[in-house]
């Protein structure tokens, strides 16, 4: 029989989680009073953590991915003595509550990773997983258990229907990632009614196919201890990521229990004094926790200092041992790079070579892959192309396959580009590691779900993005992206950077690596690009400046990576003309709108025509470009001379267009795009 007390911590859980919806007027209750024996059974009988300390590093992670459940996730949080206060339970959904609609990982003490679009949440867990494998056979020594931490995630019939969920258990299961245990609540419910309209598979099948261990549970509403035996048995299985398939009744004990009615609507006020009655509880009370529930709950805090307290006495004795390990360990988790590893970005200058931007990202991955040891990532399948696995690197792979091991740092990912994304944000919440992503710039789009969530996560990326324009060539219009920068740079707390040569390149990574609260996107050529007089790293870090040109000019050129040079071309046809012309290049319209308002004026002076050249949509340049050339519909397939040449990219071309705009502003005044009066 399970613990009287086990059952009132469940009930409390239930009730609370409806009475927080209710006071909402908004929210999900069904999940959390289905998932709460589970969870309940997950933190108070499997998981270490310290509510005094939320970042201790080798926590256990949950990962709430169904998460417009978080009313549960709110009400543990609180019950177990993190920074949730019952006032701020009363305020969930409201205006600068910590108790957001779903769960924020910058909002809230205890949530890992942001969750709410379905299936990236268990795809993170993927991701936490894999870091945590990736430390362990990093700073683990025999006598030393540094990381020793487990994965766990809910997730629900929503998350195992969307795609990402899908390509990232493929992984997990490829790399045996056995301390990811997932917990399906199968409650056989979604917003359109019974799972039955859409969702019949065997879930335990294809799970069993990507290489899981499958167990399942009949009763989760009242069998704990199956629950507890369940997880129990998966914790031993060290060489299969596990799920388990528990039997839940969405809305337990509502009298519209088992209904799509209790999914995402408050609960009836006397359903709830029924279910209150039911359950043994005082119905006319509301968020009521009883004395002993919060005894209960207060001895699982108490020892999850206890579990920290050990750690801490561990890493003491293992400091003394290893100091060099302890010390590049502390590094890690507090964020800090490595001192001196910007000496290592490589530099150039005008006479060498031209060189595809993907190349040179290419050298600098070599220069400083064995700087910065917390870099890892990997491509989806195209390696050879995005050029990003350095030359000792080792791959991330079980040691049975014979191809790497977890201590590698190179992850092959496949063709799974977003599944790639959401498992990147997962190793960059667990802390320590840097993670990049690489594939086509066009094949972002792919991936968007998840890296949108990266710059909502405030979490530190690095998608390598190559074959960035229609320059790729011949591969033609369904690989050569034309909206994709648009769409990036629309997107908050993203820093989208198209470099235009070696330096450029070199200060990319440079901010990429140093922005340690915001995703990156760097675009790369496939084509051969000059190196530029007047570029700089440094240079970058300004988001836009001026390359060369005139103090005062009849035109400002603007341009962004393999457009630059074409337009310096078209520069100098202009000055024979005896057009005074200035050229811009500016890698990063995030990084010069910080600028101050004087720089960027002197960069645009006022009154002075600018023509922007991007071989993209020219979706967001009327911010800065009085006129604009770029592209107005998609590209074609054929060498990348002839695309140029057939979409105006040419300097003479360029330098008609600049003429023709100077005209046109002979007898009007110029606005000025870039002022700012507030």
């Amino acid at each position: 029989m399970s613990d009287s007390k086990d059952i009132r911590c469940i009930n409390t859980i239930r009730t609370l989680a409806a009475d927080v919806v209710f006071k909402a007027n908004s929210g999900h209750p069904g999940a959390p009073m289905g998932c709460a024996p589970m969870a309940h059974v997950l933190f108070t009988k499997y998981m270490k953590f310290n509510p005094e300390n939320p970042a201790w590093p080798n926590r256990d992670r949950f990962i709430l991915s169904n998460g417009h459940a978080c009313a549960l996730q709110y009400v543990l949080l609180h019950l177990l003595g993190y920074k949730v206060t019952m006032e701020d339970l009363k305020t969930f959904r409201q205006l600068d509550s910590i108790c957001p609609g779903h769960p924020e990982n910058y909002m809230t003490d205890g949530i890992e990773v942001t969750t709410g679009p379905l299936g990236q949440g268990i795809s993170n867990a993927v991701g936490l997983a894999l870091a945590e494998a990736h430390m362990e056979a990093t700073f683990n020594k025999d006598d030393f258990k540094i990381i020793d931490n487990y994965t766990f995630s809910i997730l629900g019939d929503g998350c195992l229907q969307e795609g990402v969920a899908s390509e990232t258990a493929s992984l997990a299961g490829h790399l045996k990632l056995g301390k990811l245990i997932a917990l399906y609540d199968d409650n056989q419910i979604q917003i359109d009614g019974s799972t039955d309209l859409s969702f019949t598979e065997d879930v335990l099948k294809r799970y069993e196919a990507y290489g899981w261990h499958t167990l399942s549970v009949g009763d989760g509403d009242t069998d704990i201890e199956s629950i507890v035996k369940a997880i129990a048995e998966a914790k031993k299985v060290t060489d299969k990521p596990s799920i388990i398939k528990i039997k839940t009744t969405i809305g337990y004990g509502s009298l519209l229990e088992g209904t799509e009615k209790v999914h995402g609507a408050p609960l009836k006020s006397d359903d709830i004094v029924s279910i209150k009655n039911k359950f043994g509880l005082d119905g006319d009370k509301k968020f009521f926790v009883s004395d002993d529930v919060y005894e209960f709950y207060d001895q699982v805090k108490k020892q999850g200092a206890v579990y920290e307290k050990e750690w801490n006495e561990t890493f003491k004795k293992y400091s003394e041992k290893y100091p060099d390990l302890a010390k590049e360990f502390k590094r890690r988790f507090a964020g800090e790079l490595p001192s001196g590893w910007e000496e290592a970005l490589p530099r150039y200058k005008p006479s060498d070579a031209a060189i595809a931007t993907r190349k040179l990202s290419e050298t600098l991955l070599n220069a400083i892959a064995d700087k910065v040891p917390e870099l890892v990532g990997g491509s989806a399948d195209l390696t050879h192309s995005n050029l990003t696995r350095w030359k000792t690197a080792v791959d991330f792979q079980p040691k049975s396959t014979g191809l790497g091991d977890y201590s590698g740092r190179y992850i092959r990912y496949g063709v799974r580009e977003h599944g790639m994304a959401a498992i990147s944000n997962g190793i960059a919440a667990y802390g320590s590691l840097i993670p990049f992503a690489s594939t086509f710039l066009n094949f972002i789009s792919y991936a968007v779900g998840a890296s949108r969530l990266s710059a909502l996560s405030h979490l530190r990326i690095i998608y390598i993005m190559t074959h960035d324009s229609i320059g790729l060539g011949e591969d033609g219009p369904t690989h050569q992206p034309i909206e994709t920068l648009a769409t990036l740079r629309a997107t908050p707390n993203t820093l989208v950077l198209r470099p235009a040569d070696g330096n450029e390149v070199s200060g990319a990574y440079l901010v990429a690596l140093r922005n340690n609260k915001r995703p990156s996107v760097i675009a790369l050529t496939r084509q051969n690009l000059p190196q530029l007089e007047g570029s700089s790293v440094e240079n970058v870090l300004k988001g836009g400046y001026v390359l060369q040109g005139a103090d005062k000019p009849q035109i400002i050129l603007v341009a962004t990576g393999s457009e630059v040079s074409i337009v310096v071309d078209a520069a100098k046809e202009l000055e024979k003309k005896g057009v005074k012309t200035r050229v811009v290049s500016m890698p990063s319209m995030e990084l010069f709108e910080e600028q101050k308002q004087a720089y960027k004026e002197s960069v645009f002076p006022e009154g002075i025509p600018v023509l922007s050249v991007e071989a993209m949509s020219t979706f967001g340049w009327s911010r800065y470009a009085h006129a604009s050339i770029g592209m107005k519909g998609f590209g074609s397939s054929a060498p990348y001379e002839q695309l140029y040449e057939r979409f105006g990219f040419t300097p003479s071309n360029i330098s008609e267009k600049a003429q023709k705009t100077i005209k046109y502003y002979e007898n009007k005044p110029v606005p000025h795009l870039i002022a700012q009066p507030f």
